[in-house]
């Protein structure tokens, strides 16, 4: 273990110096209390052993600032000093320290208190990796929880947590952002003919192409079924059909067959409905939502494979 001896007493210092050296532990020391803190903040300190009186700073408050500043590292904190009256212990207890020795100490005292302090340094080393693991583990189920599982997109609850602060990023610096859904054409036709295995890996395979087709700033979600949410922050509609345009472009040269499908082309195609929230508009996210499903809807009808912007934005 590493030592830190804080004792303005100059035989105390080399006598703790050497008892704690031929313990095989590696030992500094400090005149004062500024110095001992100096000390404490440059070097990963497992055992104070630090006198009560102290110039400048005293062996209490020395203790108060380890317990109330340094947290990456747990420091055993020991009062070493020749008031022997139980207030002065009770004191010093309250202010952090673990252990108290009254001079004059014999090198059976230094031994016993290392012992200790390992103990407990070794529980606060464990502590520390548990809670570093779980602090993974639970990043890790966060990050489940808001991936899709069959695609690797992000999944619903993402997408709503994610626009709902693009939507209210928008409100407080009033700039437009703009949402495309997006449908693959046909879908229930191409499970129909080729089974649901191989829907399950068109899926993915569309997934993997909007992923690398989208561009800085651009997000995109599994919306639900065969359906795609693409979320352009900072937007206007001219860049948000550009954009939906180029996702089209992307999957359509996948040339995923699609023999099942009633028109041409006989490959996997999308299409895509894109509604924009104006700056200092009213609408709601739901709003937007809904525009952008109701022009993928005429996008559909109009012959699929096409991108279609919401009325109310041409206008």
């Amino acid at each position: 273990m590493r030592v830190l001896v804080a004792d303005d007493d100059a035989t105390s210092r080399v006598l703790l110096k050497a008892m704690v050296s031929k313990l095989g532990h590696d030992c500094l020391v400090a005149s004062d209390g500024a110095s001992a803190w100096e000390l404490l903040r440059n070097n990963d300190i497992d055992v104070l052993l630090t006198e009560w009186k102290l110039p400048g700073m005293d062996g209490t408050e020395l203790c108060r600032r380890v317990r109330g500043e340094t947290t990456d590292i747990y420091t055993y904190v020991v009062i070493v000093s020749g008031l022997i009256d139980a207030e002065y212990v009770l004191e010093g207890m309250n202010a952090g320290a673990d252990d108290y020795i009254v001079k004059p100490f014999n090198p059976l005292d230094i031994q016993t208190c290392l012992v200790a302090a390992r103990r407990v340094t070794d529980l606060h080393r464990q502590l520390a990796r548990v809670r570093e693991q779980l602090e993974e583990a639970n990043l890790e189920l966060l990050g489940r929880s808001l991936t899709d599982s069959l695609t690797g997109l992000g999944n619903r609850r993402h997408m709503e947590e994610d626009l709902f602060n693009v939507h209210a990023r928008a409100l407080r610096s009033h700039y437009s952002y703009c949402v495309a859904m997006f449908d693959i054409d046909y879908f229930k036709s191409y499970n129909d003919r080729y089974g649901h295995q191989a829907g399950d890996e068109a899926l993915r395979q569309v997934a993997k192409c909007l992923r690398r087709a989208v561009r800085a700033g651009e997000n995109i979600y599994r919306y639900g079924g065969e359906e795609f949410l693409l979320v352009m922050p900072n937007s206007q509609v001219h860049e948000a059909v550009a954009a939906a345009e180029r996702l089209l472009h992307a999957v359509k040269i996948l040339a995923i067959a699609h023999e099942a499908r009633p028109t041409p082309p006989q490959i996997m195609t999308l299409s895509a409905g894109v509604a924009c929230h104006l700056a200092d508009s009213k609408r709601t996210i739901s709003d937007v939502i809904g525009h952008a499903d109701r022009a993928l809807y005429v996008a559909k009808h109009s012959g699929r494979n096409r991108v279609r912007a919401a009325e109310s934005e041409l206008s």
